[in-house]
């Protein structure tokens, strides 16, 4: 019997426990599932004759030891900071490991020892990272294989409300972790057009956006993410003359969020000095010069060269920015009051459903021709407790990890999904739940 052990219980782990304990039954599996909140992790095995719930704590050394000495695979759906404590107690143990996360350098400099050890540590198999990675190199690996030679590629991701459930000025709830969305951007965007190397740098980047539709979905815009430039050497594109990595939001999103970044409202370092009585009106006005015979409003728009019915203004007042209403806050940054309020405003309601979409173009030279793929997807969630975000992270987990424990991938070292043995049979798979990208095809002139 095959012990498979689950760190963390959270919303991305649902669909991951589901799939695991489903195929517990055929393929003789004993499924361990580990979160700081027990009832949690009882409420997901749910009674599952192969599956045991316990309150595991990430801080307790020796019950790390003890449960990854007992297991014959360790999931981790910890936060990311976590799992290289995870690694190494599989390595000391000699266990296998799955991930949802980035490999982090940490994580990288594993490799050696997980191979000379026989381990493998399959990462990065998430949405993204890990749809996007896959989706990719499946078209990259088919266009080299037939002779081309790609000169263009840009990928983008976004996690959104679903269209049916759109029903604010900013198009846009949170489906993830708010404070990722608040953060977003914070340094410089590099990535290389036509042979040349471009940095947006934060206080530009929501103000450079491209524009794409995806299926029958509409519009989106792009801004750009900030390190395209590492997926050069994921991907084996060394040389390619442009790549470009970016976030998708509705039309309209950027030009509203970049007023926060140039009045400073998204600044994490930085202690806002206002009592905890405190209007959100006030803390507008704070970033504002001073003119007491002027409106918060009015600077704003004078701020933004606007006018007082422009659409930047009526996503403002939507979300409260000019409202009395206390903030409640001690001792906390800028960012960390917007984050709040932000919370409040964009939550997803009761009946609200998810969307991911994701987008890979590709242009390429193939005898002597031009040629273009743009590859699509949208997934919609079934419900608020069912997120797509969430499902389409812990599902290619969850089939990695099958292919581990049956020993349909054997290969050892630290891996991300950018190899065919991984990415065929995980793409393969996640076409049965209606994860499929659509292809089309175009001569470039």
């Amino acid at each position: 019997m095959k012990r498979i052990l689950i760190l963390g219980a959270g919303l991305s782990s649902t669909s991951l426990i589901n799939y695991l304990l489903s195929h517990s039954e055929t393929e003789n599996w004993e499924i361990r599932l580990g979160d700081l909140d027990e009832a949690l992790a009882k409420r997901k095995i749910n009674g599952h004759p192969n599956g045991t719930a316990f309150r595991f704590d990430v801080s307790d050394a020796s019950q790390i030891e003890t449960e990854i000495k007992n297991c014959d695979i360790a999931v981790s759906m910890l936060p990311a900071s976590f799992h290289i404590e995870i690694a190494r107690t599989c390595l000391k143990f000699g266990k296998h490991m799955v991930t949802a996360s980035y490999v982090s350098k940490e994580m990288k400099a594993l490799d050696a020892e997980a191979k000379a050890k026989g381990l493998t540590f399959l990462n990065e198999l998430g949405v993204d990272p890990g749809i996007d990675h896959m989706s990719a190199m499946r078209i990259i690996d088919n266009i080299r294989n037939s002779g081309g030679k790609l000169t263009l590629f840009k990928s983008s991701t976004g996690g959104l409300v679903a269209p049916e459930y759109d029903n604010n000025p900013w198009h846009y709830k949170f489906t993830w972790n708010p404070r990722n969305v608040v953060l977003a951007g914070q340094g410089t965007a590099c990535f290389i057009r036509n042979g040349q190397y471009k940095y947006i740098p934060y206080t530009q980047l929501f103000s450079r956006i491209e524009i794409t539709e995806v299926l029958d979905y509409g519009e989106f815009e792009i801004y750009a993410n900030r390190d395209s430039l590492s997926y050069r050497e994921t991907y084996g594109l060394q040389d390619i003359p442009t790549i470009f990595r970016g976030t998708m939001r509705r039309p309209g999103y950027g030009k509203a969020w970049n007023v926060f970044v140039q009045l400073g409202m998204t600044d994490d370092n930085t202690i806002y000095q206002g009592d905890e009585n405190t209007s959100y009106r006030d803390f507008t006005n704070a970033f504002l010069r001073f003119d007491p015979d002027m409106s918060v409003e009015e600077k704003l728009c004078e701020f933004m060269r606007v006018d007082r019915n422009h659409e930047i203004m009526k996503k403002l007042e939507w979300l409260g920015v000019f409202d009395d209403t206390p903030i409640v806050m001690k001792n906390a940054s800028p960012a960390q009051i917007l984050q709040k309020l932000l919370e409040k405003k964009w939550a997803l309601e009761p009946q609200d459903k998810d969307m991911i979409v994701m987008q890979h173009q590709f242009e390429y030279e193939l005898a002597g021709k031009k040629k273009g793929i743009r590859s699509s997807f949208a997934y919609i969630g079934k419900s608020r407790a069912e997120t797509a975000m969430a499902f389409t992270v812990g599902t290619p987990a969850a089939i990695a990890t099958r292919l581990l424990a049956t020993g349909q991938f054997t290969k050892p070292g630290v891996h991300v999904p950018v190899i065919p043995e991984l990415y065929n049979p995980i793409l393969d798979e996640l076409e049965n739940y209606d994860i499929k990208f659509v292809e089309e095809i175009f001569d470039i002139e």
